[in-house]
């Protein structure tokens, strides 16, 4: 099946790329450009992937969400936060809608070229804060891009059913290099440690025995989900 891959940078998406490369013919990658504190950091590893495998890597500003929209993880919102990264402190940081947003404009170029699907690494992890993350979620926007499009394009989710850990090993089974991916929502120069997304990626290693490649300015104890 000719697909094109939501390719953002970070681990999930990442694996989903090299998963997709096995199993399908990857005609693109489309990383979304929305004003988040983290963009700058992650994009360049989508490129980094897609250009090794030789895969057009296409980058669309919604600089309008920085602008128009109320969140804590785009450059015009408030700081984010540390902590588990389920906890309800972590809602700061949803951008609205997001998913449901870069999914219309990816269908949209998707049967532009002629593709059949588009491919997302939402996993169960996210379904706790994300509301676009989740199942009936993913169900009702595969229905729309269904109906909406004369191609019939489909929505593929790999991960919905897999948590981080999982997708890790998947990862190094794939022989994905996680130190070519980031997770951490404050961009700065190495991940801190302790935001929610960090503290996510440090567990996931954890949990699936793994060696965590990734530098952290800080790796204090985990927290738990309060």
């Amino acid at each position: 099946m000719k697909v094109c891959v939501l390719l953002s940078g970070g681990m999930d998406s990442v694996v989903a790329f090299y998963e997709a490369l096995g199993t399908h013919e990857v005609a693109a990658c489309l990383s979304f450009d929305y004003g988040s504190k983290h963009n700058a950091r992650e994009i360049p590893f989508a490129k980094l992937h897609a250009d090794r495998k030789g895969v057009a890597h296409q980058v669309i500003s919604l600089d309008f969400m920085d602008r128009l929209f109320k969140s804590d993880l785009l450059q015009s919102g408030g700081g984010i936060p540390d902590g588990h990264y389920a906890e309800q402190s972590m809602k700061q940081t949803v951008v609205p809608f997001r998913n449901g947003i870069m999914l219309a404009i990816a269908t949209g170029y998707a049967e532009s070229i002629d593709a059949e699907a588009l491919v997302i690494a939402a996993h169960s992890g996210d379904h706790a804060i994300y509301p676009d993350c989740r199942e009936p979620f993913m169900r009702a926007m595969a229905t729309a891009m269904d109906e909406g499009t004369y191609a019939k394009i489909q929505l593929l989710r790999p991960f919905i059913d897999m948590d981080k850990s999982g997708i890790a090993k998947r990862g190094v089974a794939l022989g994905v290099d996680f130190s070519e991916t980031w997770s951490c929502y404050k961009g700065g120069e190495i991940h801190c440690g302790v935001c929610g997304t960090c503290v996510e990626r440090r567990e996931a290693f954890m949990l699936a025995g793994l060696p965590d490649p990734t530098v952290y300015e800080q790796t204090p104890a985990l927290p738990k989900m309060s």
